[in-house]
């Protein structure tokens, strides 16, 4: 079974045209490394020119629709739908040529995300949900970890960016979990990714602060049709308000919202 519905056919074709101009750019970064102006001009030139195909595309399948994207803002018309994007999720990864990194694509109506996706162009894995449908990774129905002692579980998390003002709070959240589990915490360096993994099974929990809302948009729909759980770090549903996302497998909820609140 695979989800087929005009709102996800649209935006899988209109990621898998822009992971094209995707591919080719990552391939030219390994030649800008040593450079001497290096490879951070041309990757913001990269993230704006995917920007522009899928907002373009967006805009023709589309046209009524409101869009937010990391790069150009708000595009405003339709109140009732909006497109949420983020061109390169993972941008430092693919600035150093890991191929580590994802277009984020997420729907909301009303105020809630219905469907999205998350594409990984090198790997060409798609996750893709839509609600009320489950969520799908290439036409695979896929389910978040039964894992349920934290201790066995696989924890990832990001950040904090050297200007970070919570810099400290957040390597102390950082040693509690490290103390609290077997397995040493991944940082991989793309939250849609991340929450992507978590709905897919690979990871059981995620927890960040800092994120924009184009960071986890399309992978709230994922994690939450895959079984999962996202709340902030209380247990709430204000994570996009107070930019403190928790993302579960269904068991390990609790046990992290406790270890992050004590």
């Amino acid at each position: 079974m695979k989800l087929s519905s005009a709102n996800i056919n649209v935006i899988v074709a209109i990621a898998r045209k822009a992971a094209k101009t995707l591919i080719r750019d990552f391939g030219e970064i390994e030649k800008l490394q040593v450079s001497l102006k290096g490879p951070g001009d041309f990757v913001t030139v990269s993230d704006k020119r995917v920007e522009k195909i899928l907002i373009d595309g967006l805009q023709k399948a589309r046209p009524s629709y409101s869009i937010l994207s990391e790069e150009i803002g708000l595009i405003k018309n339709d109140e009732e739908f909006k497109w949420i994007i983020d061109p390169i999720d993972g941008t430092a990864n693919f600035l150093h040529g890991i191929p580590h990194f994802a277009i984020s694509i997420g729907l909301e109506k009303n105020k809630e995300i219905i469907c999205g996706i998350i594409y990984d162009p090198i790997k060409d894995e798609m996750f893709v949900a839509e609600k009320g449908n489950g969520s799908y990774l290439n036409n695979q129905r896929i389910r978040v970890s039964a894992r349920s002692q934290l201790k066995n579980c696989m924890i990832v998390t990001g950040g904090p960016k050297r200007e970070s003002k919570n810099r400290e709070t957040v390597f102390q959240e950082y040693k509690k979990f490290s103390s609290k589990v077997d397995i040493p915490i991944r940082k991989m360096g793309s939250a849609a990714l991340d929450m992507a993994y978590v709905a897919a099974g690979r990871y059981d929990g995620f927890w960040q602060r800092n994120l924009n809302y184009w960071d986890i948009a399309a992978g709230i729909i994922l994690v939450r049709e895959a079984g999962g759980f996202v709340t902030d770090f209380m247990g709430n549903d204000k994570y996009v308000d107070n930019k403190t996302i928790l993302v579960t497998n269904s068991k390990i909820n609790e046990a992290m919202i406790e270890v992050l609140n004590n």
